[in-house]
């Protein structure tokens, strides 16, 4: 039965910058509420060794639910339908969220998440557990960060030394409807020698800002994009902000606010495997939607390529973006409430030769 329900929503709809349907981009509905647990929040992608596609998400009752636990679900390399979710990770007692899935280079998939300690995601701390059989089994869960209100939502990347360095924050304010002034992105670097993780210092800026995204341009320069903190009212001065590293990572410069706007909503940026870069958000400082892609072809200077991939009432939010192995771009990203989780396939050329309807 299960089987037959998620075939019937793996519709592909094609949607474009000029309206919710019509336009050269697939967009496919993977999982909606007919999957148990109505609920179904930022989703993760990663590409296997073997070419298959893996998504996590979390997903109960509520965003505040005490039953959230992370599932995870496999797409075969080739084929169009996703295995029916199993739960990979639920802590007793406490409510899950956010999980990061990502395959390292020496074949071990991560799997970072967030276990709820209270009542607010301030209360947070971040676990890990690791397969080494391409997400098919999974060890037992451990500890990566102790300090309550720590959370992670971005995909790690690999440095030129082979370090692994992974997007976190810290999140304050205790109040679910605001982020604190004083909420800060941050890192923690895996030395490839020794295993051992370690904290950067904390990336400041003038209304909080938290969820980073990362990449890195040169050995010794790396740049990052976070969403904006505060609170969730339209606002006429809230924008992306963006931060900068000069040592390899390991110390970031205050964050500024960029051109971007941003309605206190999660960005995904990624390097291309050209080098170009591409940044996804909300071109919005109200509501999160229309979902816009952004390619730099100068190194972070300019974003001259924009298009929307999905515009309309949304919201079109959490995007989470990677390239795989034969040039594709996937964006994975939620809809309808938190119920419906989506995902974009396109190429890089859909954004750059698009001249708009």
């Amino acid at each position: 039965m299960m089987r037959g329900v998620i075939i019937c929503w793996c519709v592909v709809i094609c949607m474009a910058a000029h309206g919710e349907h019509g336009g050269d981009i697939e967009i496919t509905r993977v999982f909606g509420p007919e999957v148990p647990g109505r609920y179904k929040h930022p989703a993760s992608i990663t590409e296997l060794a073997n070419g298959d596609l893996y998504l996590a998400y979390y997903g109960g009752d509520g965003e505040y639910g005490e039953n959230t636990m992370v599932s995870g679900a496999q797409l075969a390399k080739g084929k169009s339908e996703w295995t029916a979710p199993k739960v990979i990770a639920d802590t007793p007692f406490r409510s899950e969220g956010n999980p990061v899935v990502w395959q390292a280079p020496d074949g071990l998939v991560w799997l970072f998440y967030v276990v709820r300690h209270g009542d607010t995601w301030s209360n947070s701390r971040i676990k890990a557990k690791i397969s080494k059989d391409n997400a098919e089994t999974w060890s037992d869960s451990f500890m990566l960060a102790y300090e309550e209100g720590m959370m992670v939502r971005s995909q790690p990347i690999v440095l030129n030394n082979g370090d692994y360095l992974l997007p976190i924050y810290h999140e304050t304010g205790h109040d679910r409807e605001f982020v604190g002034p004083d909420t800060t992105s941050l890192f923690l670097r895996c030395d490839s020698k020794t295993a051992d993780w370690t904290e950067t210092n904390r990336i400041t800026s003038r209304l909080g800002n938290l969820q980073p995204a990362v990449v890195q341009l040169s050995p010794e320069h790396l740049v990052c994009y976070c969403r904006r903190g505060g609170g969730y009212d339209p606002k006429t001065k809230g924008y992306i902000v963006r931060s900068e590293s000069w040592d390899g990572g390991r110390t970031w410069c205050e964050g500024k606010e960029t051109e971007f706007p941003n309605p206190n909503a999660a960005v995904a940026f990624t390097k291309l495997h050209n080098g170009h870069l591409m940044l996804v958000y909300n071109d919005s400082m109200v509501r999160r939607t229309p979902l816009t892609v952004a390619i730099s072809t100068d190194n972070d200077k300019t974003y001259s390529y924009r298009r929307n991939i999905i515009e309309g009432k949304g919201p079109y939010a959490y995007p989470y973006a990677i390239q795989t192995k034969d040039g594709k771009i996937h964006v994975i990203f939620t809809s309808h409430d938190r119920s419906v989780i989506n995902h974009a396939v396109f190429e890089e050329s859909d954004i750059l030769e698009w001249k708009g309807e």
